[in-house]
């Protein structure tokens, strides 16, 4: 079915500097072209963690271009799927969309090290959601 839209999701953090930048960037990795994926903050820091660039070196995905970006009520609108991280009341809840919160430790302040079982969980959840998102759209 070519005529199947792609699933558009946004990752919605606080600073838009550490786990929504963690997971849009593997399941845009790992998607493919499967899925359409933004990330977005209620208070974008300035620049993304050194932390979270540096543990997504580690495996093979490179951050480090990235900048946080301000959340809008518009690409929360435009997504199918809105998976907020930690922003509490500051993401717009619009009906008919799907939400989900991944309860996650901010990386913020925490070093390589700290950051590593973050962006594995991170990965993991990923791949669960690509999952259910590739096979409800086939």
């Amino acid at each position: 079915m070519s005529n199947v839209e792609i699933p558009q999701v946004l990752f919605v953090c606080v600073h838009n500097a550490g786990r929504s930048q963690m997971a849009a960037a593997f399941l845009q990795h790992l998607g493919a072209g499967k899925v359409r994926v933004r990330s977005a903050g209620s208070a974008p820091a300035d620049a993304v963690n050194p932390a979270v660039v540096q543990a997504m070196a580690e495996v093979g995905i490179d951050i480090s271009a990235n900048v946080p970006k301000v959340l809008t009520a518009e690409e929360v609108r435009s997504s199918d799927v809105v998976i907020t991280m930690g922003c509490g009341d500051a993401c717009p809840i619009y009906p008919g969309k799907r939400y989900l919160n991944w309860d996650l430790p901010d990386p913020a302040g925490k070093d390589v090290e700290a950051v590593r079982p973050i962006r594995d969980r991170i990965r993991a959840l990923v791949e669960e959601l690509l999952e259910e998102l590739t096979s409800s759209s086939q």
